[in-house]
């Protein structure tokens, strides 16, 4: 999933397209719209909040300010939240993509523009640098509860992460080395570096443990 390459918009400076068809995807927590832009060609683009099947859309520097458009963060204005940002010129989008996400543009200098992500980090970026305007679409989807183990397993199995996970502590003795009676470690959960395999397990080679004091 990738914006188009911007020698597609460069003649006219903007390039038109329509949602065909709004859609999900196992690997992502992010909706999908699929797009027929004006020059024939068809592209997955991440979909905004609001964004509907049938409304057109616009791409390049000369496209309108409205929810769904991509446009370089030069022609952005200062407080507008993006999603689906390039950390580089061309690189397709790489940042801010899961679903209810948004950054949004600090200030800008001459040739660089300060943006604020999701996670509160500021970084600069080159104002060449494209990003959708509106949030991710699909941020609703925590407040569904999971209500069984099973649903939050299929959805790991979907994202190829391991679930569920088991203690050491819950453990036999022999099958970890944090495992045994009464649900304790038994020894320090600190380990060396140079300790072999069976044995690293816990803080490996922590400089410090417990809780920091304020």
């Amino acid at each position: 999933m990738r914006y188009l390459r911007s020698s597609d918009t460069e003649p006219l400076g903007v390039l038109s397209g329509q949602v065909l068809e709004l859609e999900t995807d196992a690997g992502r927590s992010a909706v999908l719209a699929r797009v027929l832009f004006s020059n024939g060609k068809e592209s997955y683009m991440i979909a905004a909040e609001g964004l509907t099947k049938g409304q057109s859309i616009e791409m390049g520097k000369n496209a309108q300010v409205g929810i769904g458009n991509v446009l370089p963060v030069a022609q952005i204005p200062e407080g507008c939240p993006i999603f689906c940002v390039e950390k580089m010129a061309e690189d397709g989008g790489s940042l801010v993509r899961a679903s209810g996400l948004y950054g949004l543009i600090m200030s800008k200098t001459a040739k660089n523009a300060l943006v604020k992500l999701s996670s509160g980090k500021t970084i600069e970026l080159p104002l060449e640098c494209r990003a959708t305007i509106g949030c991710v679409a699909g941020g609703g989807r925590h407040e569904k509860p999971m209500l069984k183990a099973g649903t939050h397993f299929h959805l790991m199995k979907a994202r190829r992460r391991h679930y569920p996970g088991l203690r050491g502590v819950a453990m036999n003795a022999v099958d970890h080395p944090f495992g045994g009676s009464q649900h304790h470690a038994g020894k320090s959960k600190s380990t060396k570096r140079n300790a072999p395999p069976g044995r690293k397990v816990g803080a490996i080679a922590s400089s410090r443990t417990g809780r920091r004091k304020r």
